[in-house]
């Protein structure tokens, strides 16, 4: 074992393998343990084993090196899969990226019928830090349905509903138009805004993603891609403090609940007086000495 494994200086060598691109970090797990992987020509078997920077490292006979990071910002057009190869022959996001990109992976899918962004890359440790359930990255989609329905649904969508991957819930949703809201998700189950909605007897007609993190897409056209730089990699590894509203766009991001308690706090202010409140219709304010009969006659 090399002298590198007894620092906590360097990086652990599952991770080192990953960043050369010799697979995922459990994949990697899996080789080290099988006795393939040098150390400075030491056999080395233990994944926490710390690499140096002036260490070389084999797998086989083959010497491996880091990869430069890449990461790149894809709009998904519909009508593609997200995966390298399809089994049933459909086309892929890969059969219209340059070849200069085949080898980057993507983080999380849009299905098919779906479109919007989509982070594609060569770093594991980006890729777990987007879907990981626990980091709760935010995702938002503008989502069409094939009818209006009431605000009731919104509730129940936000409280959370039974669907055939699990029980999934959205983080807000915004209505924009009858037919049309936006929806934050933390989570990232299989479909899980087509059968949410199928849970409430609504089909989606189109599904667009606009946002991960604090990352937009800033007018890049369907079908084109563009390379992130480190203030983009921290956009989308980071949540908005204050939700991102479109302009023009209707209600808060507020539950509808919380809304409608706002409305009737607005009507006891400037509108119909709420039941809690004396009925004045004039709005004057009863006299002192009218007070001083009315509690006379109180006392008789």
């Amino acid at each position: 074992m090399s002298q590198s494994s007894k620092t906590n200086d360097g990086t652990r060598l599952n991770k080192y393998l990953a960043s050369c691109g010799v697979g995922s970090r459990r994949a990697c797990d899996k080789i080290i343990q099988g006795g393939d992987v040098y150390v400075n020509s030491s056999r080395c078997d233990n994944p926490a084993t710390q690499v140096l920077a002036d260490d070389v490292v084999r797998v086989g006979r083959k010497t491996v090196t880091p990869k430069t990071t890449e990461v790149f910002l894809f709009n998904k057009p519909p009508g593609l899969v997200c995966t390298k190869s399809d089994e049933l022959g459909r086309e892929t996001i890969y059969h219209i990226l340059p070849p200069h990109m085949q080898h980057l992976k993507n983080v999380g899918r849009l299905d098919k019928e779906s479109e919007g962004l989509l982070v594609l890359t060569n770093d594991g440790d980006l890729a777990l830090k987007l879907t990981h359930p626990s980091l709760k990255v935010e995702k938002e989609y503008i989502v069409t349905l094939n009818q209006a329905f009431p605000n009731e649904v919104i509730e129940r969508l936000v409280r959370g509903v039974q669907t055939p991957e699990g029980r999934a819930r959205a983080k807000a949703i915004k209505r924009m138009s009858p037919r049309r809201v936006r929806v934050i998700l933390e989570t990232g189950l299989k479909r899980q805004i087509r059968y949410m909605f199928d849970a409430c007897n609504l089909k989606v007609t189109k599904l667009v993603r606009t946002r991960i993190g604090m990352l937009e897409g800033e007018g890049l056209a369907l079908g084109h891609w563009r390379e992130l730089g480190a203030d983009d990699i921290k956009q989308l590894q980071a949540n908005p403090k204050v939700r991102q509203v479109a302009k023009g766009a209707g209600d808060s991001d507020r539950p509808a609940s919380a809304n409608r308690a706002a409305k009737r706090s607005s009507r006891s202010i400037g509108g119909r007086p709420s039941k809690y409140e004396p009925k004045n219709p004039r709005g004057r304010q009863p006299s002192s000495k009218t007070s001083q009969n009315n509690r006379y006659k109180k006392r008789k």
